[in-house]
């Protein structure tokens, strides 16, 4: 029976995925899911696991935290945010900008936002790129959709958001313990459950 991991876009499932074909016989099939349903396929049974963005809604669900995430503004590169080094902005440096995509924390600029159609990250990424606003996302989300005519700069003082393996309370079983093993770093031979 395949074992089916979800992951959300800029998830790196790739080495756990690599340690579960090593250590089992049974297939691993990588699912990839929007952000906005990364829980659907779970719940549903269709998945048996899931990569997720945190926070989540977790009734009914088990979840362990694996890693978090830089937050980043990607900007056009001609805008004022290229000047800024490595280092980062702040939030301040940000609050006279235009939001091109809501950040997940709830955190808005001081100026009035324009409302924009809903989008992608690939979406933002495009418009600021064009020189309209601004946009925070995960750094590995940005790198996924990393343009030639966009900068991108750590906001360093937002909260890093959280990658997390969630499945079914009632799909506690040997062989999820198992794929949960490898996410945790035990070896082969661990006889932790």
């Amino acid at each position: 029976m395949t074992l089916r991991l979800g992951f959300v876009t800029g998830a790196t499932p790739d080495k756990w995925a690599r340690t579960w074909r090593e250590r089992h016989r049974e297939p691993l099939e990588l699912v990839p899911v929007a952000e906005s349903e990364q829980l659907d396929g779970v719940r549903a049974g269709e998945l048996d696991m899931a990569l997720v963005r945190l926070p989540v809604d977790r009734d009914g669900l088990h979840c362990v935290t694996l890693y978090d995430e830089v937050p980043v503004v990607v900007a056009g590169r001609d805008h004022l945010v290229a000047a800024a080094d490595d280092a980062g902005v702040t939030l301040a440096d940000l609050v006279d900008e235009q939001l091109v995509l809501p950040h997940a924390s709830g955190w808005t600029p001081a100026v009035e936002q324009l409302a924009w159609p809903p989008m992608t990250p690939a979406d933002a990424v495009e418009t600021v790129a064009a020189g309209t606003g601004v946009v925070i996302l995960p750094m590995s989300v940005a790198r996924l959709h990393a343009r030639k005519d966009v900068v991108t700069r750590p906001v360093t003082d937002l909260e890093p958001t959280s990658i997390g393996l969630v499945w079914l309370v009632e799909r506690d079983d040997d062989r999820t313990q198992a794929f949960v093993g490898i996410t945790r770093g035990r070896g082969a031979n661990s006889t932790r459950r």
